[in-house]
């Protein structure tokens, strides 16, 4: 009899959101029931608690158009994806953001070691600064992707998993969260996981608010980078010179530091780099243009940590380094 009062709420809620949406409701998934029933055995959930939370958010069509890659997809283009971010809005929004948040950054660059046109940079190309962090429900975008998209199910239904257990540890309404179509919350957009591995309450109200508190989400950034082994004082990225085409190999290598400067010099790849250090050749490709050469450090590759894309960290580093030239004006 433990689930008969869950059982009777859940056919009325469930009946409900059907009848609103048109939709089976989440509730209405056996493998939705399972997650539920594993949950209050692992994590000590009520699963007629999660069930009846589930009943009232249903597939959504627009979370799975936006993961699914693209019919056609384009050929990569550094000359297409770098405006997107290195633009006057930006830039000029990163200044401001950096003058009204001057004491937190400086106090995160002290705690992690982290520059504080990093921290703004990534702030600006995430959400520009706290201006669009997603109007989709997190649950219902997270259970989407989770029981509704097989290429990436597991991933999603551990970030489903954290997301629960997030909203029970800060005594969030699951119902009421927003972010991004991919479940990314808050400020600095961190999927739910990494918020409860690496956010921090850097504004010492005792909790952690990347939604709403710029200092939680300036400190969070901070750690996250620290955590993933950002070498404080150390470059992230030089220009390369090459002559020719360089050996497929070198680019193949992929983005994480593997060769060394003086190893390149005798491939045709110059640059101003210490010829001791170790690097990763990356490569900004845009069809019909010569593609643009650098070698990325160590902190070049924490940056995609934070997304696993080359032109993600390139933007981050170019659009912190024109913040940092305007604040020195």
């Amino acid at each position: 009899m433990k689930h008969t009062f869950g059982a009777l709420l859940l056919a009325g809620l469930t009946g409900l959101a059907s009848a609103a949406n048109n939709t089976p409701s989440f509730a209405d998934q056996a493998a939705v029931v399972d997650f539920a029933r594993e949950l209050e055995q692992r994590q000590g959930f009520n699963a007629d608690e999660l069930l009846a939370q589930f009943a009232q958010v249903s597939p959504n069509s627009k979370v799975l158009q936006l993961i699914k890659p693209p019919s056609s997809p384009q050929q990569r283009s550094w000359e297409r994806y770098r405006p997107r971010f290195l633009n006057d809005r930006r830039i000029d929004g990163g200044v401001r953001f950096w003058q009204e948040n001057q004491a937190k950054l400086a106090r995160a660059r002290a705690l992690y070691g982290i520059p504080e046109e990093i921290i703004v940079a990534i702030i600006g190309v995430e959400t520009e600064y706290g201006r669009n962090t997603g109007g989709f429900r997190v649950l219902e975008a997270l259970a989407t992707l989770a029981f509704n998209y097989p290429p990436r199910a597991e991933f999603f239904r551990t970030e489903l998993e954290q997301f629960l257990l997030l909203t029970r540890e800060n005594n969030l309404d699951p119902l009421a969260v927003k972010g991004s179509f991919a479940g990314a919350i808050g400020i600095p957009q961190f999927m739910p996981g990494s918020q409860r591995r690496y956010a921090v309450d850097f504004d010492g109200d005792q909790r952690v608010d990347l939604g709403n508190s710029v200092d939680d989400a300036i400190g969070s950034v901070g750690r996250f980078l620290e955590q993933h082994g950002w070498q404080a004082g150390q470059p992230i990225a030089v220009p390369a010179r090459i002559n020719g085409e360089p050996e497929r190999s070198l680019i193949e290598a992929g983005i994480r530091p593997s060769l060394k400067v003086a190893e390149l010099r005798d491939k045709n790849v110059f640059s101003d780099a210490d010829p001791l250090a170790s690097v990763a050749l990356v490569d900004l490709v845009s069809p019909g243009q010569a593609t643009e050469y650098w070698l990325g450090y160590e902190n070049f590759y924490v940056i995609t940590r934070y997304n696993r894309s080359s032109f993600y960290a390139m933007s981050v580093f170019q659009l912190g380094e024109e913040i940092r030239k305007r604040m020195q004006r």
